[in-house]
């Protein structure tokens, strides 16, 4: 679409006069109608109420009979689209490189997963074997202990055997040795009795009686009591009278031996 171009001012305002009485035309058409448009619809409606007919006074035809019902159709379904399968789109070709590189990582990483179940499981080996190790030195340190006990009892067990053997050495050597003393100093009192006795005569063979004599702590005789008679009475009543005039008796040499002394058992023939 092209534009005019006015030549002169005289056309340009000559144009401008003739547009402005074109719309002074027109805006004064625009009133006219809209008056008479008002103006006309009271009249009209006059001749309309003043031409109705008289109202008929007849009776009303009876109503129409009921149109039969028709039952709506049911809707038939709509048809079932199938729906057109999507366009398989085919992935395109990856460059080399990129495969390459994507399986050089791949690689790397099950090489680092190897490696890293490769640790994981050197140092669950590493635990389990530190594990035996402390087992049995635990074994061998109960082992060893177990020994030395077994060892030390063995020991302790001989050495209070060998504490008993030399104890009852030590015992029996004092028991020898007090009974030595002992018969020793039985032999004294049977001495010194033996010198009091006065030898019977007639006396046949070389009878034995036995004594049994009570003495106190200071020799004096407290009884005397015949044990075994010798057959011959003048023989049993010489070493009786010999008994009493022997008295006081010696002394043990150790005070503590007098109540092994106390009562004392001794023998008697003429010929010892």
């Amino acid at each position: 679409m092209t534009s005019y171009v006015y030549e002169t001012p005289n056309e340009k305002a000559l144009s401008g006069a003739f547009a402005l009485v074109m719309h002074a035309l027109f805006f004064g058409m625009l009133v006219l109608s809209v008056n008479w448009q008002r103006r006309e619809p009271p009249a009209m409606m006059a001749e309309l109420w003043s031409d109705l007919p008289a109202p008929k006074s007849e009776v009303p035809p009876p109503p129409p009979p009921p149109a039969p019902k028709v039952e709506p159709e049911p809707p038939k379904p709509a048809p079932k689209v199938e729906p057109k399968p999507e366009p398989k789109v085919e992935p395109k070709p990856e460059p080399k490189a990129d495969i390459d590189l994507r399986e050089k990582k791949e690689k790397e990483r099950k090489a680092k997963e190897a490696l890293a179940e490769k640790k994981k499981q050197q140092q669950q080996d590493l635990a389990e074997k530190k594990k035996r190790e402390e087992i049995a030195k635990a074994d061998a340190l109960k082992a060893q202990q177990a020994k030395e006990a077994a060892e030390a009892k063995r020991k302790a067990q001989e050495q209070a055997d060998a504490l008993k053997k030399l104890a009852a050495q030590q015992a029996a050597q004092a028991s020898a040795a007090r009974e030595s003393e002992l018969n020793k100093y039985r032999q004294a009192v049977a001495a010194r009795i033996r010198r009091f006795i006065v030898e019977p005569p007639n006396l046949q063979g070389n009878p034995e009686v036995e004594f049994e004599v009570i003495q106190l702590p200071g020799g004096e005789i407290l009884g005397i009591k015949t044990t075994r008679g010798s057959g011959q009475a003048i023989w049993d009543n010489a070493v009786e009278r010999a008994i009493q005039r022997a008295q006081p008796l010696p002394q043990p040499p150790d005070p503590a031996m007098f109540k092994d002394v106390r009562e004392l058992h001794l023998k008697f023939r003429p010929k010892e």
